[in-house]
Order: C-alpha cells, then structure tokens, then sequence
C-alpha cells in the first residue's frame, strides 16, 4: 500500500483552520464564495484526516497499555479485545485517505455540457439516442441537477439525431465524464416484423463546462452566421433569422443554436464552443500522458465501445471494466449509480497502483 503523505496532510489541515478563520472575519460577499467553496471541498478530507489521526492515537495507547506489566488483568483483556478493530480501522481509513489525497482533476466539481449524436443505425440510432438523454435526465433528476437543452435535432421516427444539453449543479463532471464514447443498443425494432435483433449505436460526449476566463475567443477568431431557424410546421415555424451558427476559424469547430432568442442562441453557442475548446485542450494533454496510463476508464477515446444495453437479455455490459447487470430496465430508468461508481472506483485504484510504483 502507498504511503500517506503526511506533510501534505498538514498542509490540508493548516489550509482548513486558514479558511475558518478567513470566513468568521465577515469577508466581501465574492470572497466569502470563494472560501466557502474550498471550504466545502477540503471539510470531507480534513474530517478524515482527523479521524485517522485520532485512531492512531487510540492504537498508540492500547499497544502502550499491553507493553505496560503494570497493566491490570482486566484492563489488558479490554485492550487486546479493543486493538483488533481499531487496527482494522487504521487500515480502512489508510485507503479512504489514499483515495481522498489522489490528484484531483480541476474539472470535477463543475456542471457539464451533454452531447448525445444517434451514430449506425438510422431511426432506430436517433430513438437510442433520445433512451440515452432520457436515462441521463432522469439520473440528474435523482441528483437534484438542472437539465437545459441547448439545441436538437430530431429523428423522423422520433428520438434525436442530436442533442446537445447542459447539466448544471455540483461535481456534475466527476460523475458523468466517463460516459464518454460509443452506447451499443442490441434489441428488436417496433417496425420489424419477424422478432429480428437489430444493432445500432449512439455517441455520447461529456465536456466540463468553460468559463469566459478558462478559454479565450478573439473576435476575429469567429465567424457568426445568422439563419432561419426550422421548426415543425404551422405556428412553430420561426419566421425571423434567430438561429445561430458560429465557426472556430483556427480549429474548424462549428457550433449552432436554434432557439428563438438569437441573443439566447449566441451565448449558448459561445457556452459550447468554449467547453470545446476546453475539451480539446484537456483530450490533448491526456494523449501526452497516454504513454503512462494504465486504465482504458477516462482515456477520451470518444470512437471506442463502451457499453452495450442488450434488452432482449435486459443485460448492460461495460466493457471497459467487464461489468455485466441484469438491470438494464432500472438503468434506462436514470439508475446509473452502480455503474457510475464502478467506473470511478476503477479510475481511482489505476491511479492508486501508478502513485505505488512511483513510490516504489
């Protein structure tokens, strides 16, 4: 097992009365969010690092206790009953803290940008693709996150060919950026008539939401076109040139919006060209650090395989870990937790066997 890093333990916990103390001074308001952020952040590791700190204590003096001969009968039983469980929970914590001390990524906490694209399979790709946002919604529901659509495109036969959406609320990134990749979809039509299975697929892309500050857009780096938006028919028909399409000139990135605003459509817009960006660059330092990475789970690979949904055998197989439930009703219902968690118990313990070998 890796070692603790005590002097960064230390310096969590200086931090920590630091904020405390900064806070109870009455701040300006923009400060005090500030703080109460990285306090809320560092409170769950802190809480812990005491907790081991004071088991080990506990520990110290019930080995102190038996080494003593002048140590009453009664008192050692106590502590030789007492040790056992204290030791165990010296070594549960030692992995809870290893967990809570990994490098974070900076990305975790924020809200993310979801975009789901119907890939192989026409109609019957685009109505997966509309099972997949559902099942995303329903998952942020449970979350108490805040779902807004930012633009679609739907499917003749109904779902989506695209659909791109924001997810707003806390650690929203941390929890759905391995979902990122090709969602295979094994099942029988409702227009095939003989009972045949049919294959098809759709591509989900989980980008951290970018601040102004994160990216910088230079004006002449853009290119903003104005179109007629396109509606259903009758009344819905938008009638004036809201629609919004602006092109990424140095990275050839295009990014529309088509709601009725076009003031609304060009900051949306902006909101997921900057969260591209901030993709771009992020999937561009993971490559250079491809060489040492030991886990497919958070590659980035958006053309890779990772799940299929088989409901014929109501099966859900992840292939990146070799997870298989026999839950694929509940899970299309928005219960992903199971998998979510796995996914990230198994990018944490990749990065817990690299922190060993760099120790070792």
């Amino acid at each position: 097992m890796a070692k603790l890093p005590v002097e960064k333990m230390r310096e969590l916990e200086r931090r920590f009365g630091e904020i405390e103390a900064r806070m109870s001074e009455g701040p300006a308001a923009d400060v005090y969010v500030k703080l109460a952020s990285e306090y809320s952040e560092l409170q769950p590791v802190v809480a812990k690092i005491r907790e081991y700190e004071k088991t080990l204590a506990e520990v110290a003096d019930l080995r102190a206790m038996l080494s003593d001969k002048a140590t009453d009968r009664e008192m050692r039983e106590l502590a030789e009953m007492e040790l056992p469980d204290a030791e165990e929970r010296i070594e549960a914590l030692e992995k809870d803290m290893q967990i809570l001390l990994l490098p974070k990524d900076a990305a975790d906490e924020r809200s993310a940008i979801l975009e789901i694209r119907a890939g192989t399979g026409g109609n019957e790709a685009a109505l997966f693709a509309g099972d997949l946002f559902r099942m995303y919604e329903r998952y942020a529901s449970s979350k108490g996150w805040k779902v807004e659509v930012l633009s679609s495109s739907e499917g003749e036969a109904g779902g989506y060919k695209e659909i791109i959406a924001t997810v707003t609320g806390r650690g929203v990134f941390s929890k759905l950026k391995f979902e990122s990749g090709v969602h295979r979809v094994q099942r029988v039509p409702d227009t095939e008539t003989q009972g045949r299975i049919h294959t098809s697929a759709a591509t989900v892309a989980v980008l951290p939401e970018a601040e102004e500050i994160d990216i910088e857009i230079r004006p002449e780096d853009i290119r903003i076109d104005t179109m007629r938006s396109s509606g259903a028919g009758g009344q819905h028909v938008n009638t004036t040139d809201s629609a919004v399409r602006i092109t990424h000139l140095p990275t050839g990135i295009v990014v529309t919006s088509s709601e009725k605003s076009q003031h609304q459509n060009r900051a949306k817009a902006m909101q997921v060209l900057r969260s591209r960006l901030l993709d771009a660059e992020r999937q561009r330092a993971d490559s250079e650090r491809s060489a040492d990475r030991k886990s497919q789970v958070g590659s980035g690979d958006r053309s890779e395989r990772i799940r299929t949904y088989n409901f014929p055998q109501g099966r859900v197989t992840d292939h990146r870990i070799n997870l298989t439930l026999y839950k694929l009703d509940r899970m299309i219902e928005g219960e992903i937790d199971e998998v979510v968690d796995a996914l990230i118990a198994d990018y944490q313990a990749g990065q817990l066997a690299q922190l060993g070998e760099q120790q070792g």
